[in-house]
């Protein structure tokens, strides 16, 4: 069947209740509803031959990637190395020329919107932090639950238990408890960051994006940061995209490099670091 991943399982659609089956999963009982993700291979995230033009000039060119389930990757590489279209891509802001973008085994993102995509459990973190500067921190933790629209109640209506509980342990995550009752505009620049992600967080998102997460951070927000990601790492993914090489270095685990457009290289960071196409390209400037 075209449009699946090569070495995945073909999808099959059944007449009962719309439920997705790959074929070699029907007699084992894996049964997956359908728009939910199937994680059942262990990768949440593949793309393969991605390509995107932009009046000629090629932002991405047959891109691979895969990402597995709970993984924690950084995205390195030059200006115009294609690290934010890729990211379009997969939220669906754009749509690519060519190629395959799957979320888990079915969920065919160059089908979906971005609102779906959303919905779907893929949650993107830009450079700049968009909170609500004028609430409390409690607040625009309870308003991006709120605004999901999984969640059908007024904005204006009281919250549970659950719910308070819940934003409890996110402030405690995001280390903002102490600073629950301020406004958000009087946080730090670092602290600001981290609400922004404990807002993606209220959404139960499986996949994190999130471009330059430690721009203009001081030294010891950076290594919270850090500490913050590989504490968020295993139950969700994360997809980090970064020139620190420091904070890289903090975080561990495999690094891509992106040179116009396709992966240059993929490993460990001192695999990478060591590569001497990487070092021409990006690590010599």
């Amino acid at each position: 069947m075209s449009g699946i991943p090569q070495g995945l399982p073909p999808v099959v659609e059944l007449s009962v209740g719309r439920i997705d089956v790959a074929e070699d999963q029907v007699n084992l009982g894996h049964l997956v509803e359908a728009g939910e993700v199937d994680l059942s291979h262990n990768v949440i995230l593949y793309l393969e031959g991605i390509t995107v033009s932009f009046d000629g000039f090629k932002a991405l060119n047959k891109l691979a990637l895969t990402i597995d389930v709970g993984e924690l990757r950084c995205i390195i590489g030059p200006n115009g190395a294609g690290k934010t279209t890729m990211m379009d891509v997969i939220t669906g802001k754009t749509r690519p020329d060519r190629g395959k973008a799957f979320f888990g085994q079915t969920l065919d993102l160059t089908k979906m919107s971005e609102p779906e995509i959303a919905h779907a459990g893929i949650g993107r973190k830009f450079q700049k932090p968009t909170i609500f500067e004028n609430h409390s921190v409690f607040d625009n933790l309870e308003l991006a639950m709120k605004i999901d629209k999984r969640v059908r109640r007024s904005l204006f209506s009281a919250i549970d238990d659950e719910t308070r509980d819940r934003i409890a342990d996110t402030l405690k995550q995001i280390r903002l408890e102490d600073a629950a009752d301020r406004p958000a505009g009087l946080l730090s620049h670092g602290q600001k960051q981290w609400l922004e992600i404990g807002m993606l967080l209220m959404q139960d998102p499986r996949l994190l994006l999130l471009d330059e997460p430690v721009a203009g951070m001081t030294d010891e927000e950076t290594e919270r940061t850090a500490e913050l990601f590989k504490s968020l790492a295993g139950k969700h993914s994360l997809v980090v995209v970064e020139h620190d090489m420091a904070f890289i270095e903090q975080l561990g685990g495999k690094v891509t490099v992106l040179h116009e457009g396709s992966v240059l290289a993929e490993g460990d960071l001192a695999t990478v670091q060591n590569d001497q196409r990487v070092i021409e390209v990006y690590l010599g400037r």
